[in-house]
């Protein structure tokens, strides 16, 4: 008895289909997936310390032990943080004054004297009221505190709507509770003949990404470290939170140095004037801060670990721009590390190949 064959057409349809119902529930279920995958990020940087652990310990007890010590860190790190930022932004919204004095004595003298302007002197008070007015009417503002208030409310109130301040570390801890037992059913479930490649390929990868997170980590602080220690000895008020926001943007590469670089000429500028020892000194600081990141630490810490010139460095983050904007750029450099090591797994098996050997053996002039 014959049974009946299914239509090519039919077959590519239904996967077509099948493949378009699945991309759009992924699509709505996105909220869902999001707490799901950052949790699922964070187990898997988190499980290196957690597995240290539970050699010596229960592994529930293990995971506690790591979230008690990052909570420990994470409050230390802002007991000592905060009061300081505090006073920095205070110093920063005292610069409207500074601003319209810097205007009025150099850049509008300097303008009526050189070129065919008549500019009319700024009032501090009007400046200070008209910034006020328009804070106030589009974001309630009324002073910096308010200011600072509002925009930590809003964070909050996205956070509690989303529910992800709660849910993340408890995901989290299923995910790194059951990491192990997940981690054999994947490997006992992988075709017993690709079993050994997908599995070095897979180890090649975790040690490319870990190699990545552990150093692009200790560059982000010691390169914050090196700018604001600098800013500071410059005397600029806001040397501390530019240094740190430089440090931590440097995630993305040369987003920190571009960042840092153009908010402390800005500060500079309001501080020292037209003081041009003062602004080169900052532009120094920032060069030796560019130096360092390019010839000590990431040749220290990274170095070729993740296989990948400058010159790919950049294409990887101008490439990830392009396609996914600030997401694209944030996880360009792991994802290239990935693709490296693909290709080069890919390239290994290429060259012992029949085809390889084949070109090798050919022989052009006979």
């Amino acid at each position: 008895m014959q049974v009946a064959q299914i239509d090519p057409f039919f077959k590519r349809l239904f996967i077509v289909i099948a493949l378009g119902l699945f991309l759009y529930l992924t699509y709505q279920l996105l909220p869902v997936i999001i707490p799901f995958l950052c949790a699922f990020i964070l187990a898997y940087l988190l499980n290196p310390f957690v597995s240290k652990l539970s050699r010596i310990l229960p592994r529930w007890l293990s995971i506690i032990l790591v979230y008690a010590v990052i909570c420990l860190l994470f409050g230390g790190f802002l007991w000592w943080l905060l009061p300081t930022l505090w006073t920095q932004i205070q110093s920063a919204w005292e610069y409207v004054p500074k601003l319209v004095q810097w205007y009025n004595q150099d850049v509008r003298i300097w303008l009526n004297q050189y070129e065919r302007f008549n500019l009319p002197p700024l009032e501090s008070k009007l400046v200070s009221d008209t910034l006020l007015d328009y804070l106030n009417k589009h974001y309630n503002i009324e002073d910096a505190q308010s200011l600072v208030m509002q925009v930590m409310s809003s964070g909050l109130t996205v956070i509690n709507n989303a529910g992800m301040a709660v849910l993340v570390p408890i995901l989290t801890f299923y995910f790194l509770f059951s990491w192990e037992a997940r981690m054999r059913t994947w490997k006992d479930a992988l075709p017993a003949a690709s079993s050994a490649k997908i599995i070095s390929i897979a180890k090649d990868c975790d040690s490319a990404l870990m190699a990545f997170v552990k150093g692009q980590l200790l560059v982000m602080i010691l390169l914050g470290v090196v700018y604001a220690v600098q800013l500071q000895l410059i005397g600029l008020e806001l040397g501390l939170i530019i240094g740190m926001v430089a440090g931590i943007a440097s995630f993305v590469p040369y987003l920190g140095f571009g960042i840092g670089f153009v908010a402390a000429i800005i500060a500079g500028l309001f501080q020292f004037g037209l003081n041009w020892l003062q602004l080169g000194l900052i532009a120094g600081a920032f060069l030796v801060g560019q130096a360092v990141e390019g010839y000590v630490l990431q040749p220290l810490l990274l170095g070729d670990k993740i296989g990948l010139s400058p010159l790919w460095v950049i294409f990887a983050v101008l490439a990830g721009a392009a396609l996914m904007g600030f997401v694209g750029m944030l996880i360009a450099l792991p994802v290239s590390a990935i693709i490296n090591v693909l290709f080069r797994h890919a390239y290994d098996a290429y060259r012992q190949s029949d085809l390889f050997k084949g070109h090798k053996q050919y022989k052009l002039f006979k």
